[in-house]
């Protein structure tokens, strides 16, 4: 039988509070050192002329937590996970950018297996203001019962399952390696230690050492760019997955991609990151100017 979730309760003082503003001074090498870190092969990333398209969850990183401990007890704040990150770019980063980042959480609800916490950032420059990317996250906290519904949820990853009935118009490989992590964690800023110590991880009830979830996003990201986008950052306006089951080093990938159709300029892909016959990443979204 599964286990009853535990009722907590979230505080609602803390629903759509701003949390206090990050700045991060974007540097080529700390574009070049991320694309290395994701085994990105497009040049003007690795060179840091430009950055991949999900580096963008680095300069938001201290404020995308921030908003949820105004909200979820601390006594089960360490059992966060990713479920679902949803980017929507208005302008690439560039090597000299100065940006201002934001968050909140805009609502929560509870589901069978536990509760689900939504959050959204937004990331401005700090010169012109202008809005650089927003961003939709939720975390998900296994076997606790949040109460009712509160406010809002992000907006919908729809898995657009019958594109998938065809075969897709392209796969794209890639491989965990087995330093990945310890690559990944300085080039992110993200040190949660499930990534990098086997006991912790074990400790957690894993197997052992998982891989980011947003590295192996990361690496579908740079597939889907160099496979329907001619690599160029700049024509991506969204791009979003739920995330399904942990990776780990060694690990095999292949990212699949369909296409669904084009509205007023802009072509919308569906895609799906899978280890052999698991799926890892799902209700892959991306959104492509012509």
């Amino acid at each position: 039988m599964p286990e009853t979730p535990k009722i907590h309760e979230f505080d609602l003082d803390g629903l759509n509070l701003w949390c206090d503003e990050e700045r991060f001074e974007v540097t080529r090498e700390r574009l070049a050192e991320y694309a290395a870190a994701v085994n990105d092969p497009i040049p003007a990333h690795r060179s840091g002329d430009i950055a991949t398209p999900v580096f963008a969850i680095v300069p938001v990183f201290d404020a995308m937590m921030s908003p949820a401990v105004d909200v979820v007890p601390m006594e089960i704040f360490g059992r966060i996970t990713h479920g679902e990150q949803d980017f929507h770019f208005h302008r690439p980063i560039r090597p000299g950018d100065t940006l201002v980042s934001k968050g909140r959480v805009i609502g929560w609800e509870t589901k069978s297996t536990g509760s689900l916490v939504y959050i959204h950032l937004t990331c401005h420059d700090d010169v012109s203001g202008e809005l650089v990317n927003e961003q939709y996250l939720s975390g998900f906290f296994r076997g606790v019962d949040a109460g009712p519904k509160v406010a809002d949820a992000i907006p919908e990853i729809a898995p657009n399952t019958e594109a998938k009935d065809a075969p897709p118009i392209a796969t794209i490989a890639a491989h965990v390696d087995d330093d990945q992590t310890f690559r990944y964690a300085p080039a992110s800023g993200d040190p949660v230690p499930i990534h990098l110590d086997e006991d912790v991880a074990k400790e957690a009830g894993l197997p052992g050492i998982i891989a980011h979830g947003l590295c192996t996003m990361a690496m579908a990201g740079w597939g889907v760019l160099a496979e329907v986008a001619d690599s160029d950052v700049s024509r991506v306006k969204r791009f979003a997955v739920r995330f399904s089951k942990f990776v780990f080093p060694g690990d095999d990938l292949q990212t699949r991609v369909w296409k669904v159709g084009t509205t007023d300029g802009v072509t919308d892909y569906v895609f799906e990151t899978v280890r052999g016959d698991e799926v890892v990443l799902s209700n892959g979204v991306a959104e492509i100017t012509d």
